[in-house]
């Protein structure tokens, strides 16, 4: 019986795949302004190798599908800490605060922080002696709601801001989910849109410049004041299908497998596929995953990761996760989670 359900499982993972064109054309990689908006938030999610969004059921819900967020019955906050390369940190912070019958609010904050930089010129290449810093971020607020038993549906509304030295880009955007559990053996059906919203220019001081109009001609005016024209770019839409199946061993064992196909605005579709293990009434958790499948020149891969869970107390309870993520050139990516309920 558990070999067919996983049969099963597969087999409409692989119809939703098949349902997606993933006929290879102009990818339009880096076309896209706020990328860090696509970067994984949540040390359980990325170490099933981001195929979340069917599984979602707690504060990183925010991120990948905002519906996730009716499920969650207490006050949570979930805060992630990921290191990446170059020095480059991006932390996230999420909360939900649930209304009974009327749903669950949340509120989430990302920010990634690309520390304190050396100005360099043409005329300087070994710098100036100033220091400059770059950021970006993004502010959420969630609703979702439970439709039926079955059925839940979630939005957010994001500011997301960029800045670098003097000057900076904004704007917003909207996120919707769904999730649906279906008759068929307990099979949740989930779909989520993200980024969808405004442009982004770069706007401020640094594009003030000098400017000579006529360079050739004496005589005429060489210090006229001008303002240099950015041009302005989408965010990065994400459209996510989600299945994701509960298989419990005996009363203390479960296992999840879940798969995500992905359509986005800056790339070429792909697919994630992630399990986790839930040993001892849900205490210690083993995951695994493997991202971007069927990507072209795909540079990431494996993902592994742990939790553990204590909730011995009945006001209180906390989690403690941990994600690796393996890029071919690139450092190895390590992530450190913490969920709070109460």
């Amino acid at each position: 019986m558990f070999r067919k359900k996983i049969k099963l499982i597969l087999i409409i993972g692989l119809s939703l795949i098949s349902s997606i064109n993933f006929a290879q054309g102009v990818s339009k990689t880096g076309t896209t302004a706020a990328k860090f908006l696509s970067i994984g938030i949540g040390s359980r999610a990325n170490s099933m190798g981001g195929a979340y969004s069917a599984v979602a059921n707690d504060a990183t819900s925010l991120y990948w599908n905002p519906s996730g967020i009716a499920s969650v019955n207490e006050y949570q906050a979930s805060f992630t800490y990921t290191k990446l390369f170059a020095d480059i940190n991006l932390n996230f912070f999420g909360m939900v605060i649930p209304l009974g019958e009327a749903g669950s609010l949340g509120i989430s904050v990302t920010a990634l922080d690309y520390g304190e930089m050396e100005v360099t010129t043409e005329f300087a290449p070994d710098g100036t002696g100033e220091i400059f810093s770059a950021g970006s971020y993004a502010f959420g607020l969630s609703y979702a709601r439970n439709i039926t038993d079955d059925f839940s549906l979630g939005a957010t509304v994001k500011y997301i801001r960029e800045d670098i030295f003097n000057s900076s880009a904004s704007g917003f955007a909207f996120d919707i989910g769904t999730k649906f559990k279906t008759p068929f053996f307990g099979v949740v059906l989930a779909s989520s849109i993200s980024n969808y919203g405004t442009k982004m220019q770069m706007e401020g001081d640094d594009l003030l410049v000098r400017y000579d109009s006529d360079p050739q001609s004496t005589g005429n005016n060489e210090t006229v004041d001008a303002y240099l024209g950015t041009e302005s770019f989408d965010l990065p839409l994400r459209l996510q299908i989600g299945i994701s199946k509960d298989f419990y061993l005996s009363e203390d064992y479960r296992f999840t497998l879940a798969i995500d196909a992905t359509h986005p605005n800056d790339n070429n579709q792909w697919v994630n596929i992630g399990g986790e293990i839930a040993l001892f009434d849900e205490m210690v958790f083993l995951r695994g995953g493997y991202k971007a499948l069927f990507l072209d020149e795909n540079r990431e891969g494996l993902t592994l990761g742990f939790g553990l869970k204590y909730s011995g107390l009945e006001f209180f309870r906390f989690s403690v996760d941990y994600a690796y993520q393996q890029f071919e050139y690139l450092e190895n990516v390590h992530s450190f989670g913490i969920t709070l309920g109460f």
